[in-house]
């Protein structure tokens, strides 16, 4: 097996293969990506026979920025007999996969491939217990072991290969299944809280989105992402010029500061959150953030750049460059990730963590 598969959205196929292109020249595994627009899937084919294992354990999953998931694959099976589609998946996983943990039977995020998912469902469940038959997985679901991926791309065509439980997305697909609360002000609430749940460890929530934090929503009319804050009993300074919902409002835990989002200067100093979805040039976002974080205004910071039509994955580059370069020229540590969430459309999202600052740092950082 010598292929890398990354899934994405579909749109996005080019900056998915320019970014697995220029991560695996840093870790000296060549190859090239083959990519079909609006597929929602890249697939980067290595010249040395075991590179593709190399670079599934050695590049960090959580530094992709376009990939939904990744796992490695052998050749495309075509032309699966429709009366034993399960004995060509079972001879390709043979011997490569042994005592898998888990297994997902998955397609492309398009429209096209959706129509296969009833199908993928029914094939599951026989296909899983030929594999325990087999013994490539185990006859219960484990967390520590390989995740069995089949990937039909059409009907009777599909990858078989696996994912690293440790270096992979937990999520069927790669996309957090959230459902959109009835009470929020907006649907771009959803963005925040699949971001909370691609950046932040689940055991970490209670400490890091706990109750009772103070929190600066920067652009945020009508509220969808200061109901995520509030949701989570945190203090809102909610700045924009527009109105609120007034739900949010009814709360007692909302701030609203009428402002420009660029002037605002926060008025206390414990301040945890600092979040962000301002329709703006990514480049001026970024430098707020920036100033932000460089100051210690706020401990960590979630914001949205929206992405111009051209070289996309260079501008997100250069602004997450940008942002590293100032936070290390103050000397503060931090820890930077960036995703193109399920919920994103032609914006990426950008999480950094302040964790300490060499002079004069926060008081919650000692």
């Amino acid at each position: 097996m010598n292929k890398v598969l990354l899934y994405c959205r579909p749109g996005f196929e080019k900056e998915c293969a320019a970014e697995i292109s220029a991560k695996a020249a840093e870790r000296e595994v060549y190859g090239f990506a083959r990519v079909k627009d609006d597929s929602g899937y890249v697939l980067y084919e290595c010249y040395q026979q075991e590179d593709a294992e190399k670079l599934i354990q050695t590049l960090p999953f959580a530094e992709l920025i376009f990939a939904r998931q990744m796992l490695v694959v052998g050749e495309l099976l075509r032309d699966l007999p429709p009366e034993d589609r399960i004995t060509p998946i079972v001879g390709m996983l043979t011997g490569v996969v042994e005592k898998g943990g888990e297994l997902r039977v998955e397609v492309p995020d398009t429209n096209e491939a959706k129509e296969l998912t009833k199908f993928c469902r029914k094939l599951t469940v026989p296909l899983r217990a030929s594999l325990r038959e087999s013994k490539i997985l185990l006859n219960y679901e484990s967390p520590k072991r390989p995740v069995v991926h089949v990937f039909f791309i059409a009907p009777g065509t599909c990858y078989v290969g696996y994912s690293l439980p440790e270096n992979n997305s937990p999520f069927y697909m790669g996309i957090p299944r959230l459902k959109f609360p009835s009470d929020a002000p907006s649907r771009s609430t959803l963005k925040l809280e699949e971001a909370f749940h691609v950046f932040i460890p689940a055991d970490e929530w209670d400490e890091r989105l706990g109750s009772g934090m103070y929190a600066v929503d920067l652009g945020a009319c009508p509220g969808g992402w200061t109901y995520q804050l509030v949701k989570r009993s945190m203090w809102v300074f909610a700045v924009d010029n527009g109105p609120m919902a007034p739900s949010l409002m009814d709360t007692g835990q909302v701030t609203h500061c009428r402002e420009d989002g660029f002037k605002y200067r926060p008025s206390r100093n414990n301040i945890s959150w600092l979040v962000c979805d301002m329709v703006e040039k990514p480049v001026r976002v970024a430098s707020l953030m920036t100033e932000w974080l460089v100051n210690g205004w706020c401990r960590e910071a979630i914001f949205n750049l929206k992405l111009p039509m051209k070289k996309r994955y260079e501008e997100v580059t250069q602004n997450l460059a940008m942002i590293d370069e100032a936070l290390k020229e103050k000397g503060i540590n931090a820890q930077i990730q960036a995703r193109q969430l399920y919920h994103d459309r032609e914006e990426i999202t950008v999480h950094v963590r302040r964790l300490w600052a060499a002079v004069g740092g926060r008081r919650d950082e000692r």
